[in-house]
This record gives C-alpha cells, sequence and structure tokens, in this order.
C-alpha cells in the first residue's frame, strides 16, 4: 500500500472514531417519543330501574279502646321508578319513587265494619346497597336503609273520617341485576318496610285513635339500564 493511501485510510479511521461519541450523545439527548394512552371509557356512576312492584303489607293493627279489634290491608300491584348512584363498583345509593293504593278493612271484632277506607301511599325508601361484583353478568345486591311514608287522598267508608298520619320506618333489601350487556339487563327486587303509622278515625261519631301495623313486603322485577 503507498503511504499516501495509508494516510488516507488513517485520517478516515481517526474521523469516524472522533464522530462516534458524538452521535451517541446525540441519540441519548433525543427526548423520549410520546406515545398516546389507550383511550378507556369510564364507567357513569348512574343507574335507573323501571319495575313493577307488588306491596303486600302484614294484616294487622288496633284501635284503642276496642278490645279485639283488628285491621286488614289490601295488597297493590304498581309500576315504580328507582334511581342508583354509584359511589364505587360496590357501594351505591338506591331512591325508589312511586304510589300505591290500599283498603283499609275492620278485622277482629271490627269485621262487622268492612271497608273502612282507603289511602294512597307514597313511600319513598332511600338505601345504601352493597354489590357484589364477583359473578359476572349476575349482580346480587343487600341494602338497608330509611322509608318516610306520605298518606295521601284518603278517604273514609264505614268510617265518617280518617286520617293516617305519616311516618318513618327502617327498610332492608335484597336483589340483583343480571346485565345483557354493559348498559342493559333484568332485576329482581325484594324490600320489606318496617311501617306503624298512628292513624284518627271517627266511628258512628266517637273520636277514636289506632295504629296499622302495615310492614309490608315490597316484591318488584323489572328493567336496569346504567348509564
Amino acid at each position: 500500500m503507498s503511504k499516501a493511501l495509508q494516510a488516507i485510510t488513517i485520517a478516515a479511521v481517526a474521523a469516524c472514531l472522533t464522530a462516534a461519541p458524538a452521535f451517541a450523545a446525540d441519540i441519548a439527548s433525543a427526548p423520549p417519543v410520546y406515545k398516546a394512552p389507550a383511550a378507556v371509557a369510564e364507567k357513569s356512576p348512574w343507574q335507573i330501574r323501571l319495575r313493577l312492584l307488588g306491596v303486600l303489607p302484614e294484616d294487622g293493627g288496633k284501635v284503642n279502646g276496642v278490645p279485639g279489634s283488628d285491621l286488614d290491608y289490601s295488597d297493590s300491584v304498581v309500576p315504580e321508578l328507582d334511581i342508583t348512584y354509584y359511589f364505587t363498583d360496590n357501594w351505591a345509593a338506591e331512591l325508589i319513587l312511586g304510589v300505591t293504593p290500599h283498603d283499609i278493612d275492620g278485622a277482629g271484632s271490627l269485621s262487622a265494619l268492612g271497608k273502612i277506607g282507603e289511602a294512597w301511599l307514597l313511600p319513598p325508601t332511600l338505601t345504601l346497597q352493597y354489590h357484589f361484583t364477583d359473578f359476572g353478568a349476575f349482580k346480587p345486591y343487600v341494602g338497608a336503609g330509611v322509608n318516610y311514608t306520605i298518606f295521601f287522598d284518603q278517604k273514609a267508608d264505614a268510617a265518617d273520617s280518617l286520617d293516617v298520619h305519616d311516618t318513618w320506618g327502617w327498610a332492608l333489601q335484597v336483589g340483583f341485576d343480571y346485565m345483557i350487556d354493559a348498559h342493559w339487563g333484568f332485576n329482581v327486587d325484594v324490600k320489606k318496610l318496617f311501617l306503624k303509622p298512628d292513624f284518627d278515625v271517627t266511628v258512628a261519631g266517637a273520636a277514636l285513635t289506632g295504629t296499622a301495623d302495615l310492614n309490608p313486603w315490597i316484591v318488584g322485577v323489572g328493567v336496569t339500564y346504567r348509564f
């Protein structure tokens, strides 16, 4: 190899060795390539249900001062809307909204009176629920809460007048949703309300008081929609 060719080769190798560290430094100092995170759909905390309810009061009660007095109440089937808000996947609050009509009949020593009167009930009930999340599409839950029942459009029949007082009560609940997809499902729900409202009644001109032991079971089936 000629001396000129050797000189050129040595110069080229020297240039490569000098440029390599600078090129590596440029690579190291280059900003990282940003990758946008995959979009994740956020689950809405709101849910509604439309149910058909069977409202089944227990028979029981008394008129104060009337020995052997008892009361019976008619059952009712009504539509109902409930609204649920999820604080987490497991914990939620539910509010039910609906109205239901019932007859009040005399029983025991009052059976000769027959139908004493009738009333409509507005029983908004708020429960705190725990939802189990380990069963796939099957989503059972339990709940407990409070109820405030308003009695309105009251009418006396065998009685001269009737006034059932609004009252507070406790509520227990168990049920499940079976979800068909992310939004739609089928619901079965059972509640027990503990309600014993006082009432005023006038019969044959005599003003009397008493207590109605309603304590209804509320059994519902319906459709669930999760937003």
